[in-house]
């Protein structure tokens, strides 16, 4: 773990794996919600960093940092989310592909992983979901799409995630889900935040997956 300073009043804190940022992040909310944190505007998860904002001593936070002891990631905690989700991208029978499974064996896997929201970007209301074991990360595709329709479920490398909205895109398309990933209405607009626990429920059970080309 290291701390570097960010302007007058920030740390940026980086970590040697997603895991440890997901881990370190979950103690600063646990500390904050316990009220052992000293006071601090911002959170910010990323991968393999977590930045902390509108701190009054950010120094003395970063040296008490390094005598901490970090539990792991617990899966019994905050909100926990459940997204319908039709398995019918046009990257499914790669990635089965890619896993030497059959579409049918990816979209039970895949369905039966719990996701933990590491942090989130590209766009509103997207979220880098973590829990796909190793064998299954897969690579971006060779060449990205212009357009990634609204709604998409892709995978990419380690990570699962939703498109909150069209935009060009290189993940792997396995899937589409109707959940409104952003919504400046909603409190709060993002339906991801870090942290959040997600499961994706095949909207039908009797549903062939779609084996088209990518």
């Amino acid at each position: 773990m290291r701390a570097l300073p960010v302007g007058d009043r920030g740390l940026l804190i980086e970590l040697d794996s997603g895991e440890a940022a997901e881990a370190l992040h979950a103690e600063l909310l646990r500390r904050a919600a316990a009220g052992t944190l000293p006071p601090i505007r911002e959170i910010v998860p990323a991968a393999g960093t977590v930045l902390l904002n509108g701190l009054d001593e950010p120094q003395r936070l970063a040296a008490e940092l390094t005598g901490w002891r970090i539990p792991p990631l617990s899966r019994t905690r905050q909100d926990s989310i459940e997204v319908p989700v039709r398995y019918d991208g046009p990257d499914l029978a790669a990635v089965a592909e890619l896993w030497g499974v059959t579409p049918q064996e990816v979209v039970r896997i895949h369905s039966g992983v719990e996701f933990r929201v590491a942090f989130c970007g590209f766009a509103p209301g997207f979220g880098y979901l973590t829990g796909l074991p190793e064998r299954y990360h897969v690579p971006r595709r060779a060449t990205p799409r212009t357009r990634v329709p609204v709604g998409s479920l892709a995978l990419a490398g380690p990570y699962t995630g939703v498109y909150p909205r069209a935009s060009p895109g290189g993940w792997q398309l396995i899937g589409t889900c109707d959940a409104v990933l952003w919504d400046p209405a909603r409190e709060p607009a993002a339906l991801f935040a870090p942290g959040t626990l997600v499961r994706f429920v095949p909207q039908d059970s009797r549903q062939e997956p779609h084996e088209g080309a990518a």
